[in-house]
């Protein structure tokens, strides 16, 4: 039977879930929507909201510490069946699509070292030289978590080090260039052309998705060897990664004028190390991407993979996912997962599409079980008289929110074409009398609602 996770690997898992491809795009990204003023603001709603939400998972895994399917449980036992399936479902296709994404971004930055003007040979990570060492990537990360979760994360723990050295040079190079007259210059972004306020409310749509991973710990709960430490490894990763994004996104507006940061090809940040000790700069942040994309991939498979498992022993998933090896590892669910992912790759190569506007959409459906883990504390919270709780329950569930509107509401009425083939899998796993219960009216109901609003949404994004 495979061992428990301590305190460390549940850290590292959270961490490297975190800190994928996007951290070194990060400068670009934001200066060019940002001035430094609208920055500090930013991180500022972002950094509160996301250390709520991560209050709010250690506030429910020591209040029920029973529940150890994470974000699913808590949507099950707080809204119901349905909920409780939804909420898994959207959570492991987001991390279908994403691990997808991974192994596209590892290919494309390897092209840095084998491409050429003249010659394209992993190019954007859809030839079929990407394909197919993405493929080899895929299965050798799936031989690995069949050895055991517990090995998995022995290696990500390795790997989340790895990722935080380039990183960690960085920060040291831009604190030592750092010009405060650069940095203070246009402190408001009146080159931008946009009020302070409405400069914050774009980083919004950029600081949502680099936490998407803060549930790691949650998620695997059930393979915690101390439930306490769930909520401490979640609250030491989200300051960990809050503390290296303000790094990397202020200081490099210290370094190279706002708006040349702005145009700066992405990664950014090896333009920035180019700028800062000369050719080598831009290999070394290469080479430390594909070592982090690698890292946060291996978390993710791990995470995506555990899912169907605990949906499966509740009765949410068909009952033969929740099979595991003699280590322990959730083979059956692994098996789904990482061979819809080749199917994934092999569509990708053959159509030669851009997927973006999927992984946005699937994106968006991972917020709705973020919104419902502080809903569900805010209704333990009423039971229970304690201020502090309440208060971190309105706060997480506020968050929640705000993610969705910034996200844009468009996406997530599209999203609803992705849940309609997840509600015809969760008929079928209750067939038979298999459910532990009936499902009341309100999730009939909800059901159908979910089915004809697929229509519209499926006509508009046949016309996107």
């Amino acid at each position: 039977m495979d061992k428990k996770l301590g305190l460390s690997a549940l850290t590292a898992l959270v961490l490297s879930s975190m800190l994928g491809a996007g951290v070194f795009s990060l400068p670009q990204n934001m200066a060019a929507v940002a001035s430094p003023a609208a920055l500090l603001i930013g991180w500022a709603i972002t950094g509160v909201g996301i250390v709520l939400l991560a209050l709010a998972m250690l506030l429910l895994s020591r209040l029920k510490p029973e529940l150890d399917g994470g974000i699913f449980s808590y949507a099950q036992a707080g809204f119901g069946e349905l909920i409780g399936f939804c909420s898994a479902w959207g959570y492991w296709l987001c991390a279908v699509i994403a691990n997808v994404s991974y192994l596209v971004i590892v290919f494309s930055a390897m092209s840095f070292f084998t491409d050429s003007p003249e010659k394209v040979i992993l190019g954007n990570g859809s030839t079929w030289q990407s394909m197919l060492g993405a493929s080899l990537l895929l299965w050798l990360v799936h031989a690995l978590v069949l050895r055991g979760v517990q090995t998995a994360a022995s290696i990500n723990l390795v790997a989340t080090l790895g990722k935080l050295l380039p990183l960690g040079l960085f920060v040291v190079l831009a604190i030592a260039a750092f010009q405060f007259e650069r940095f203070h210059f246009d402190f408001t972004g009146l080159s931008l052309g946009k009020p302070v306020w409405q400069q914050v409310k774009d980083t919004m749509l950029i600081t949502l998705w680099v936490f998407i991973g803060v549930e790691g710990a949650v998620v695997v709960s059930s393979r915690a060897r101390d439930k306490r430490d769930i909520g401490r490894a979640t609250l030491m990763a989200v300051i960990a990664a809050l503390g290296v994004y303000l790094l990397v996104t202020l200081l490099s507006l210290g370094i190279v004028p706002r708006a040349e940061l702005a145009e700066m090809r992405n990664p950014s940040m090896a333009g920035l190390m180019t700028t800062l000790i000369g050719p080598w700069g831009d290999l070394a942040i290469v080479a430390g991407l594909i070592v982090s994309v690698c890292g946060a991939y291996l978390s993710w498979t791990i995470m995506a993979a555990e899912v169907p498992l605990i949906a499966a022993k509740h009765g949410a998933f068909p009952r033969s996912l929740s099979r595991q090896n003699d280590r322990g590892a959730p083979a059956a669910s692994l098996w789904l997962t990482n061979g819809c992912v080749q199917v994934c790759l092999i569509l990708i190569w053959l159509t030669g599409s851009d997927y973006s506007t999927l992984l946005t959409i699937a994106s968006e459906m991972i917020l709705v079980p973020y919104l419902l883990v502080g809903a569900y504390l805010f209704k333990l919270a009423r039971g229970l008289k304690k201020p502090t709780v309440t208060l971190v329950s309105i706060g997480a569930s506020a968050y929640g929110l705000w993610l969705l509107y910034a996200s844009g509401p468009l996406h997530l009425l599209l999203s609803v074409v992705l849940y309609v083939p997840g509600i015809l899998l969760f008929l079928y796993a209750r067939r038979g009398g298999k459910a532990s219960q009936p499902l009341h009216l309100a999730e009939k109901t909800l059901m159908a609602m979910l089915m004809l609003a697929a229509i519209p949404a499926m006509w508009m994004l046949i016309g996107e």
